[in-house]
């Protein structure tokens, strides 16, 4: 039986200005999440774009708090990273809560059309989530910052502001 592997990616090349992105991060799992944020702070630094950074108490809050960036008046963004993690428990708790912020962020996603990567580590242990945000290429945070700069790349492509 072989072993698939996530694709190594190469950064995408952005035209016109540096983009300048929100990081909303969900540090509930401060070990997992900053490793995932170093891997998307890695990919950000090599294509010269900025990254402004807040936190919010967990991953359930990561919707709202971009509904409200995306509501902000006087600050644009070109594009905005969610990282998060939840760890399954023994309770339902895990799979409303996951249920939830995947809908959210959707839902916002295809209303706004804004440029989004989303990095939430849905594991069933912590040592799942500490694979996943190892500073290697396996690294969720730069996956998903891969394809925040691919979709910011889309909407230059297509004149959207």
């Amino acid at each position: 039986m072989s072993t698939i592997h996530a694709p190594e990616r190469d950064a995408v090349a952005l035209a016109g200005p540096p983009a300048r992105l929100l990081l909303i991060q969900a540090p509930y799992y401060d070990q997992v999440v900053g490793g995932m944020r170093r891997g998307a702070e890695a990919v950000c630094a090599g294509v010269g774009a900025t990254l402004d950074v807040v936190d919010v108490a967990g991953g359930y809050e990561l919707p709202a708090a971009l509904r409200m960036a995306l509501l902000q008046q006087g600050t644009r963004y070109d594009g905005f990273l969610l990282l998060g993690c939840v760890v399954k428990g023994e309770t339902d708790h895990y799979a409303f809560i996951c249920d939830a912020i995947c809908h959210g962020i959707m839902g916002i996603s295809a209303e706004t059309g804004a440029a989004i990567g989303f990095g939430l580590l849905t594991v069933d242990t912590l040592q799942q989530a500490i694979a996943r945000s190892s500073d290697d290429k396996h690294n969720k945070g730069a996956e998903a910052m891969h394809a925040l700069l691919m979709q910011v790349a889309l909407r230059r492509r297509w004149g959207i502001q």
